[in-house]
């Protein structure tokens, strides 16, 4: 009799200290899920606000004078430089800070017009006004 009680009593502990580990185990899992969609939500802001400020930016800095998403006006369409810089794996912001040959027009009298261009609109830019121009451009589809 003493032995069931003993065996009762052990087993009752048993399950009732399982039920708290497992309890705590799904607490972290939500708190790790939370924190995931939290910085999924902070990530999608950035993304947006750099959106946002990229396309601000595009048309300020007069961009959108020679380049429009869908056709040539003066310079190549957004879509064609897109399509472009996909293709040959460029990088946009450095062509942006001087740091890369254009690769989308490469005629030596349009490139000449295009970096004195870049120098006027272009050069007091920041870094992260930069990438946001370039993530503005690579959202035109």
């Amino acid at each position: 009799m003493k032995k069931s009680i003993l065996v009762l009593g052990l087993a009752a502990l048993f399950l009732t200290s399982c039920g708290d580990k497992k309890k705590e185990e799904i607490k972290k899992d939500v708190e790790t899920t939370i924190e995931t969609v939290v910085e999924e939500v902070k990530t999608e802001t950035v993304a947006v606000d750099n959106l946002a400020l990229g396309e601000k930016l595009f048309m300020e800095k007069t961009c959108s004078t020679c380049h429009n998403p869908e056709m040539k006006i003066i310079g190549p369409s957004i879509k064609d430089m897109n399509k472009i810089y996909a293709e040959k794996n460029g990088d946009m912001v450095k062509f942006l800070k001087g740091e890369a040959e254009a690769i989308v027009d490469t005629d030596p009298g349009q490139v000449a017009i295009m970096k004195a261009n870049l120098d006027g609109f272009v050069k007091d830019m920041s870094d992260e006004e930069l990438a946001a121009l370039a993530t503005y451009m690579k959202s035109v589809k």
